[in-house]
């Protein structure tokens, strides 16, 4: 059986190097080419050390890329990939968008926070949301995935049972999350700069960061309504890894010692998001390098709130795992191919 053809745009990102490591290991991919704008005619190598001897492949054009493709992976800043998955339309090729520009159905909220205008509005009513756990059958047939944010996966993923159960507030929730500095990007800024990060923890972006109106719009189609969050990020001084806390009030009538068996039952079968045991909270550390999300419990019994705790890897679950993924449904694979990563012991 012939290999599938992926090609990887902006393939020299953070992003993109992470995702060009996971499809080397797929048993059914064949990486048919790597883009980058800034360094073409450079191998991977020279950019990340780790590929030597493993993979060399040059950096080409995204023009040379795409027209070697069955499938494209954009991995670009916001604004950057519209144009070029009307490109990769026209052409007949599947396209998983890793970038932030087809996530938000309503396109004038994704005006206001990004700033773009869009030129391809039928496009982005053909994108679905790709995380699995809420559009699985929608991405198995659909040929344009926009692959959810980091943030937006590890909060989605923690409120999805309660919410759509509606056994707490959406109205009372708020959100407390961290992340690591890969989340950022791969551009140099001061923020991140080592000696100011190092030892170091700030919030950042409070109440406007862009993965705001993406969680708002995703909880509504969960049932949470018209609603709006207090969402406060926070930086870590590690390389990757996100910490999601969420606080919601319980509604009145509800058993609060039911909602650990609603987690456990909604997940039971999902091969990528594990409930811990009553009294567990998860760590970061146990999901690193790999495509899982593990979620903890617990119950304020003064305030009668639950508080959810979730943890991904911003980098697998929040971005190339997560695109693998919905790589493998779009083309009828095992969703879990190639994604057999078990984080480090320690």
């Amino acid at each position: 059986m012939s290999k599938i053809k992926v090609g990887v745009i902006g393939a020299s990102g953070f992003v993109g190097a992470e995702l060009t490591g996971i499809l080397l290991k797929h048993p059914e991919v064949e990486i048919s080419g790597l883009s980058s704008i800034n360094h073409v005619g450079k191998a991977i190598s020279e950019l990340y050390p780790a590929f030597t001897a493993q993979y060399d492949q040059k950096f080409e054009e995204n023009d040379t890329v795409i027209n070697r493709s069955d499938i494209l992976f954009i991995c670009l800043p916001h604004g950057e990939s519209e144009n070029l998955v009307k490109q990769c339309m026209d052409q007949n090729k599947k396209v998983v968008d890793v970038g932030a520009d087809f996530r938000l159905k309503n396109l004038d909220v994704y005006k206001g926070w990004y700033g773009v205008d869009v030129e391809f509005p039928a496009l982005h009513e053909q994108a679905v949301y790709g995380l699995p756990e809420m559009n699985r059958e929608e991405i198995k047939r659909t040929k344009l995935v926009a692959n959810p944010g980091c943030y937006s996966t590890s909060i989605l993923l923690g409120l999805y049972p309660v919410i759509s159960k509606k056994l707490v507030d959406p109205g009372s929730l708020i959100i407390d999350a961290k992340s690591g500095v890969t989340g950022a990007g791969k551009t140099l800024s001061e923020g991140t700069n080592f000696a100011v990060k190092n030892e170091g923890f700030n919030a950042y972006k409070v109440a406007t960061h862009r993965h705001t109106p993406e969680i708002e719009e995703k909880l509504n189609l969960m049932g949470a309504g018209e609603i709006k969050v207090s969402f406060v990020p926070h930086l870590l001084p590690v390389n990757r890894g996100i910490l999601s806390t969420m606080y919601v009030d319980i509604l009145d009538g509800v058993d609060a010692k039911s909602i650990q068996p609603t987690y456990e039952n909604w997940y039971e079968d999902e091969p990528f998001v594990t409930v811990l045991k009553a009294g567990k909270l998860p760590d970061i550390s146990h999901v690193q390098h790999s495509n899982h999300c593990q979620i903890g419990l617990t119950i304020d019994e003064r305030t009668n709130r639950l508080i959810i705790v979730s943890v991904i890897d911003n980098m697998q679950k929040g971005a190339a795992g997560q695109a693998v993924q919905n790589f493998n449904l779009m083309l009828g694979i095992d969703e879990t191919k190639g994604l057999s990563m078990v984080a480090p012991s320690f």
